[in-house]
């Protein structure tokens, strides 16, 4: 069976846009999606700032359809419809074809709002959706049911590795001979007054309120913790021979994954593990660490996590490799960062560009990396490492190439 897997569709909406396209122009353009929240609700936190999606998922999907669905589910499926249409639809066995899609929260923002309807007009006032709408295993359930996928439907929840982890699922599963055709990514919408609250507890979040579009800024000496922010990326995988066979086009080939575990600390980073989970994903898609021209880098914006990562990553990979990172434009989009920096990375892989780091100003001097700053960078890489970690130990490298 060909071993090969192509990237044949693209989907996601973000911060920076409603869509691929959008989101992509507004990374090599620079722009930031972050703000003040100005809600009744944000105005006690300690951390105000986060990143919403550029386009209500609301306004794109039928009403009576998102009514009865969590955004983390709407954005889900609004990301997913894309990369269908942009994988030309393609005509498949319905039990040859799978859906993973990961969250680190899945549907908290309906969990929360029902316990305020319970609390305040009793059970009875409670939405019969409700347990739908709060399950992690919501929108992959929901992308399945739309695309009439029935070979399996996978939910990984690994923190903010569960994007990545859902394409080395569906890399697996492929691999494996259980799908020809796999529909992965991630998703997230947890901007809610409790978990802001308890990220700002732990002092993860930036408090840059006087220079919002500044705030996330990885690899730069004064970073001061990450913005959360929402969002879903989602890409269609297919078998190579399958997709020769109907004359797809491949953006990108995606030729290998690593998954490790620090088994450490529950949220402290692991430039060891993570260094592992790179080399795994080299040694999967039989690739050396000469041959790889990008990093598409997990690079939150927190002091010691972009510290540890850029340990991990000239362990693993050397300091050649241009690094880059699109938190310093969308926040942090916990489960869904993974996918939508393999977006990311398969854009510039396919049109010889990766955007610049937002904000990079002063680089910690004790970061020996190539990072990319002041504007887009031009290359012919041909093969870029995508990386997403989360609390709980969970690392996850993804090897990208030219297909």
């Amino acid at each position: 069976m060909d071993a090969g897997v192509w990237v044949t569709g693209l989907g996601a909406t973000t911060p920076l846009g409603g869509d691929v396209g959008s989101t992509w122009s507004a990374m090599l353009a620079g722009e930031s999606g972050v703000e003040v929240l100005t809600d009744d609700w944000a105005a006690p936190l300690p951390s105000r700032l986060g990143a919403r999606l550029r386009v209500d998922p609301a306004t794109v999907l039928p009403r009576t359809e998102a009514r009865r669905l969590d955004r983390c589910e709407q954005t889900a499926l609004v990301a997913a419809r894309e990369a269908w249409a942009d994988a030309g639809r393609p005509e498949v066995d319905p039990e040859r074809l799978a859906v993973v899609v990961g969250t680190g929260v899945g549907g908290v923002l309906s969990l929360l709002g029902q316990d305020d309807v319970l609390e305040a007009a009793g059970p009875r006032k409670v939405s019969p959706h409700t347990v739908p709408m709060l399950m992690p295993n919501g929108p992959a359930a929901w992308v399945s049911i739309d695309l009439g996928a029935r070979g399996g439907v996978h939910t990984p929840v690994s923190a903010c590795a569960s994007g990545a982890e859902a394409l080395a699922t569906a890399l697996d599963l492929i691999r494996l001979g259980r799908a020809d055709v796999v529909v992965a990514g991630g998703t997230e919408a947890c901007l809610h007054a409790l978990p802001l609250a308890g990220f700002g507890q732990m002092t993860a979040l930036s408090t840059a309120h006087g220079d919002p579009r500044g705030a996330s800024r990885p690899f730069d000496a004064g970073r001061d913790g990450f913005v959360l922010g929402e969002g879903a990326a989602v890409l269609v995988l297919e078998r190579a021979g399958f997709a020769r066979a109907r004359q797809a086009r491949a953006h990108a080939a995606l030729a290998g994954a690593g998954v490790t575990s620090s088994a450490g600390h529950i949220t402290a980073s692991d430039p060891a593990g993570q260094a592992r989970a790179m080399r795994a994903a080299l040694a999967a898609g039989g690739l050396d660490a000469a041959d790889v021209g990008l990093v598409q880098a997990h690079a939150t914006s927190t002091p010691q996590g972009d510290l540890a990562e850029a340990k991990a990553v000239a362990e693993a990979l050397g300091t050649r490799p241009a690094v880059t990172a699109v938190k310093s434009m969308t926040g942090h989009l916990l489960g869904a960062s993974g996918a939508l920096g393999a977006v990311a990375a398969v854009l510039s892989l396919r049109e010889g560009v990766t955007p610049a780091i937002r904000n990079l100003d002063r680089p910690d001097p004790a970061i020996d990396l190539d990072l990319v700053s002041g504007a887009p960078r031009r290359g012919d890489w041909g093969a870029a490492v995508v990386n997403a970690f989360g609390f709980g130990g969970h690392n996850v490298s993804l090897a990208l190439t030219t297909a």
